[in-house]
């Protein structure tokens, strides 16, 4: 089966469709959806929609980009939350989590501050708990390096990955699976078309960050967990390899990334 590592499905762009869209990519042969939090107003809708959903599951962290807003109070209760979500197996890991340096107002040294004290709780609370983390690494891949050596988490992906062979080393070394989605699909795209190639097949996972980041036939549309195959279809065209082989890679890559899927996909 195919597994969409990182997909926000709960997002505004999707309105009420989210149900039916998660229904028609398993119809698909995405067999799994991983839905992350961003901030506490969505710790319990992206529960609701795993819960209600076979084939999506759920991961709880504060985004950089909702840094600015939240209170030290947020990092309590997703602490709180984490050790009571534990009891669902529908509950995978603490993300979206990580820093941005893309964002002009994020790059001030008071907010870099306050996203990467925020990023170092999230990742103790995933080391607490040994579970992995979703990343979110917008021109900060050396600076979250850094936090995740000194924390050192339960493994995770390093979402939407863009940077430096010798970066994408240092992740895996670290446990880290790297994650990739429409953006290779742009023959533009060189550096990730690069990595999507040349990195070893079983440091890769799949994932479309819909709404965002849509392959090149969608975009300026909306992504869609629907787009995963062709998404994979892209991978193996880029690596000379058999769809199934692919398929089953980033299945297993997924699970090994993110080790509570295991029991919802039957790994």
């Amino acid at each position: 089966m195919w597994i969409d590592t990182h997909c926000h499905l709960d997002a505004h762009e999707f309105g009420a469709d989210s149900l039916a869209i998660a229904r028609s990519a398993a119809g698909l042969g995405v067999g799994m959806i991983v839905i992350p939090a961003v901030e506490r107003g969505n710790f319990e809708l992206v529960k609701q929609l795993a819960a209600g959903t076979p084939n999506v599951s759920y991961a709880l962290g504060i985004h950089p980009i909702f840094v600015p807003q939240a209170q030290d109070e947020d990092l309590l209760l997703l602490r709180r939350t984490v050790e009571a979500a534990m009891a669902d197996p529908r509950f995978v890991g603490i993300g979206e989590i990580g820093l941005d340096f893309f964002i002009p107002m994020l790059r001030e040294p008071a907010m870099v501050d306050k996203q990467e004290r925020f990023l170092r709780e999230q990742l103790r609370i995933a080391r607490d708990f040994e579970l992995p983390v979703l990343t979110h690494v917008r021109r900060s891949q050396d600076q979250v390096l850094k936090h995740i050596r000194q924390v050192r988490p339960n493994g995770g992906i390093a979402h939407a990955f863009n940077g430096s062979f010798q970066q994408a080393q240092a992740f895996i070394d670290l446990g880290f699976h790297l994650g990739f989605g429409g953006a290779m699909t742009f023959t533009r795209a060189l550096q990730i078309r690069r990595l999507a190639t040349q990195l070893p097949l079983d440091s890769i996972v799949l994932e479309t960050d819909a709404p965002d980041i849509a392959p090149s036939w969608v975009h300026p549309g909306r992504n869609s967990p629907e787009q995963l195959p062709a998404i994979g279809q892209a991978l193996a065209e880029l690596r000379g390899l058999e769809l199934a082989t692919v398929r089953a890679a980033s299945q297993r890559n997924a699970v090994a990334a993110i080790p509570r899927l295991g029991a919802l996909v039957g790994a």
